[in-house]
């Protein structure tokens, strides 16, 4: 005997939870199914972001920016450490407690909105648009069968490996080994310059480790701003990240005290790295298996991606996906979007979701965030633009901050004005960059923003001062 809802959402990430939520704020009577499990067995929904990816990275990132200006910048404001130290376990039952205060704080919101939450791996197992589909839910304490006309699935995505190196998470570590090591690394290899790679590398570099990132791309954060991308890398660089462009791997070795890799540079000389651990952060895939997809005809593309269309609308009536597991950026935030928006769908209302403005960061020192296009992608378009930039050594806050490294960079239509694409980086760009997208939201143009009081001293002053910029007359440089 099968329960029946009105929808099932597999999958309590970021794009699982809140579409559960949303929907019962809606009346509609909803459960949703999660596998993840803590260290005691239990519920630890939440997905990839809450247990092993945004929420704790951004746990040790704060961790290790803290002993880094301990030993660094405190000086400069007359603060004396005579003798400094980093206790990993402590710092990592921190990060722990974190993801666990995240944890129980979804399952709070369930049981607030009334959601029906079981605690298991879904799967489809049948059903059709008329009677419902049919939802199989194993846990540890055996197998449930639910059924609803509506689905959302928001399963999200897993590391992709190394064919023949599988990940270990002793030597070969994942995002999720990345983030749980008990102890510094000598030495440090991260295959993979993209946003993992660097947040990680930063994490370990700070606390003492040689980390070396290998990057098969020629280009340095080619999803970037360019301008934006040279000056990161310039950055990166003076502060320890040995950075190889161009790299390609051509065998790798696990040994009893390390792993072994041999690789080609980007003049194709061949070339050794021997590492104590190794990173492997080469993207991510959907994560599908064991879906059930077959069972009832669900279409995947031949990478495993769950095909929909503009709505999240798979080629089943009645089932939805988003999120990782759909083509667009692998943000939680997108995933997040994408759940209101098919709930909302659900329910019968008309929302809508524009990729264009969803911003994206990465949460290294310095802050790197940008919404809209760059200004290669402007040039190749053939779009008349115009450029206005600001630098925070310029700005009287970051100067008070001691951070000072970076810029905002505004990109608007040179005929309308109305504001293309904003490019930061510097100290809280991860904070500024919502104004900018709720700018772009409105259609604003840079004029707007260059007319909006900010109050004085703040970083945000710097993206008026970049407004400005693009009618050549900024005030403070």
């Amino acid at each position: 005997m099968s329960t029946a809802f009105d929808l099932i959402v597999l999958g309590a990430g970021p794009g699982g939870y809140i579409a559960a939520i949303r929907a019962a704020q809606l009346g509609l009577k909803v459960a949703c199914i999660d596998a993840w499990r803590n260290a005691a067995g239990g519920p630890a929904p939440g997905g990839t972001c809450t247990n092993v990816g945004c929420i704790p990275s951004k746990a040790l990132l704060q961790s290790s920016e803290h002993f880094e200006h301990a030993g660094h910048a405190f000086k400069d404001h007359g603060i004396g450490i005579s003798s400094l130290s980093i206790d990993v376990p402590t710092m990592q039952q921190r990060k722990a407690q974190v993801v666990k205060q995240n944890n129980e704080g979804i399952l709070y919101l369930f049981k607030k909105n009334k959601v029906s939450f079981f605690h298991g791996t879904g799967s489809f197992i049948g059903g059709n648009a008329g009677s419902g589909w049919q939802v199989r839910v194993a846990g540890k304490d055996g197998a449930q069968d639910l059924v609803a006309p509506q689905v959302i699935v928001a399963t999200g995505s897993v590391p992709r490996s190394l064919d023949g190196l599988a990940f270990d998470e002793k030597q070969v570590l994942s995002n999720d080994g990345a983030l749980a090591m008990d102890v510094v690394p000598k030495t440090l290899g991260i295959i993979g310059a993209g946003v993992i790679g660097l947040e990680m590398g930063s994490v370990w570099r700070r606390l003492g480790a040689q980390v070396t990132l290998l990057e098969a791309m020629p280009d340095f954060l080619a999803a970037a701003d360019a301008q934006v991308a040279k000056e990161a890398l310039k950055q990166f660089t003076r502060q320890g990240l040995v950075i190889h462009l161009g790299a390609k791997i051509t065998a790798t070795k696990l040994g009893k005290t390390g792993v072994t890799l041999d690789w080609t540079d980007a003049k194709g000389q061949a070339q050794t790295l021997k590492v104590d651990k190794l990173i492997v952060s080469v993207g991510r895939k959907p994560n599908t298996e064991g879906l059930g997809a077959e069972a009832v005809g669900l279409q995947c593309d031949a990478r495993g991606f769950i095909q929909v269309d503009a709505e999240c609308r798979t080629n089943l009536p009645g089932v939805w996906a988003v999120g990782d597991v759909v083509r667009g950026p692998m943000l939680a935030h997108k995933a997040e979007e994408e759940g209101v928006a098919v709930a909302e769908r659900i329910a019968g209302q008309k929302p809508h979701v524009d990729f264009n403005t969803v911003p994206w960061v990465i949460y290294t020192t310095p802050e790197i965030a940008w919404v809209g296009a760059t200004e290669q992608q402007l040039k190749a378009s053939g779009r008349a633009y115009k450029a206005g930039s600001f630098p925070f050594m310029a700005n009287g806050r970051a100067r008070a901050l001691g951070d000072t490294t970076g810029f905002v960079k505004m990109l608007a239509d040179a005929s309308t004005d109305e504001i293309l694409g904003v490019h930061i980086i510097g100290p809280m760009a991860s904070e500024l960059i919502a104004e900018a997208a709720v700018a772009m939201e409105f259609k604003a143009s840079s004029e707007d923003i260059a007319r909006i009081c900010h109050a004085h001293p703040t970083l945000s002053e710097s993206l008026k001062e970049a407004a400005l910029g693009v009618a050549g007359r900024t005030l403070n440089l």
